[in-house]
């Protein structure tokens, strides 16, 4: 165990603190200019497709200002932080963590809206489809500004908050990198008693979703009008719901590894890495980054159901499958915490764990 790492202390120089200050520094920066000059911001009223968008009704001066000064206030809790004299109790502590935190939702659930998530969707699609020309769009507008800033947002608001959590456990005398306050032998909170029933429901919604867009690819307008579906068949809306039905049934397949044997070790017919450990990143950072594009996704979504019901003409059932993006995006992430949990290994700073090889071991398999 380093003195760094040793629980109740915080690290000195934490690489995520740094990494965290640099990049919200420097959106902060470009926010700000845009503010001052009254240029460049990519949302609001600047923002042409932002029906789904939770920040389209700030107008653009006022919304920049804002997010300048949240980032700015993130700046100064990361280098508020990344001292070793952390305090573990009282209102100093309190306001950090909220502040901190505050940042993070603003980060990875406001400010993007579902164009991220469907730009992750459709990426397999546009790579693969590239050499054949398919599908007909121009490459070249589909990262446009509001998508390259919402890219940034998340990526700063994922750094943000591993140096949160760090900060937070050291601050109250744990391990700052397993969040283990003694060694101990199991999963250390309640979650991991629920990881099979929020892996259940992270598998259950995005199936209901896929099974709609797969209706209207075939050309049944389950859940719209016919008008809709006229248009869908018109256009390539069909194909693209399709590629997002593909999409999302991959997802749940892989999120049904969270809870199976293949999830943990790779099957013997994968190539060169049959009867290989899966590793727990592998599994758990995709994961989360997907719930949180969902969230941010399902939050802009049920700010505004009328693109459902106005130009889809979309039954009510449909609209509710929609609704339950959010708490898909919470069992996901459950789901994938869980499994961490069951998964981890010895600590190299604090020592204790790895309960998979605990379980391999009853399995005659170590």
């Amino acid at each position: 165990m380093t003195a760094a790492d040793r629980p109740g202390r915080v690290r000195t120089r934490d690489r995520y603190g740094d990494a965290a200050a640099i990049v919200t520094g420097g959106l902060a920066m470009l926010a700000f200019l845009c503010a001052v000059t009254g240029q460049g911001y990519p949302f609001g009223p600047n923002d042409p497709v932002d029906d789904m968008s939770l920040i389209r009704a700030v107008p653009a001066g006022i919304g920049a200002a804002l997010l300048a000064s949240i980032l700015f206030v993130s700046v100064l809790i990361m280098l508020g932080t990344g001292g070793q004299r952390a305090a573990r109790s009282g209102a100093g502590r309190a306001s950090m963590l909220a502040l901190g935190w505050t940042a993070v939702v603003v980060l990875l659930f406001v400010v993007p809206d579902i164009r991220l998530l469907a730009l992750v969707a459709y990426l397999p699609m546009l790579v693969l489809g590239a050499p054949f020309g398919w599908p007909d769009v121009d490459y070249s507008s589909i990262v446009t500004a509001p998508i390259a800033w919402q890219g940034v947002s998340v990526f700063a608001g994922v750094l943000v908050a591993i140096r949160m959590v760090r900060w937070q456990r050291g601050s109250r005398g744990a391990c700052v990198t397993c969040g283990r306050v003694h060694p101990r032998t199991g999963p250390s909170t309640p979650v991991a008693t629920v990881g099979r029933w929020a892996t259940a429901v992270a598998i259950a919604v995005p199936l209901l979703f896929a099974a709609t867009r797969y209706a209207w690819m075939a050309g049944v307008p389950l859940g719209i009008n016919d008008a809709a579906m006229r248009h869908l068949l018109d256009t390539d809306g069909r194909w693209r719901g399709g590629a997002l039905a593909t999409f999302a049934v991959i997802g749940a397949g892989l999120t049904l590894g969270l809870v199976q044997h293949w999830g943990e070790v790779f099957p013997r017919w994968v190539f060169r890495l049959g009867g290989r450990r899966v590793p727990v990143r592998l599994a758990v950072i995709p994961a989360m980054v997907i719930a949180v594009l969902i969230m941010s996704a399902g939050l802009g979504l049920l700010s505004n159901t009328d693109i459902l019901f106005g130009e889809l003409g979309a039954q009510p059932w449909l609209v509710g499958i929609h609704a339950l993006w959010p708490i898909w995006a919470v069992a996901l992430g459950v789901a994938a915490y869980a499994y961490y949990l069951r998964r981890r290994e010895q600590c190299a700073a604090c020592g204790p764990g790895d309960e998979l090889k605990r379980d391999d071991r009853r399995r005659g398999r170590a």
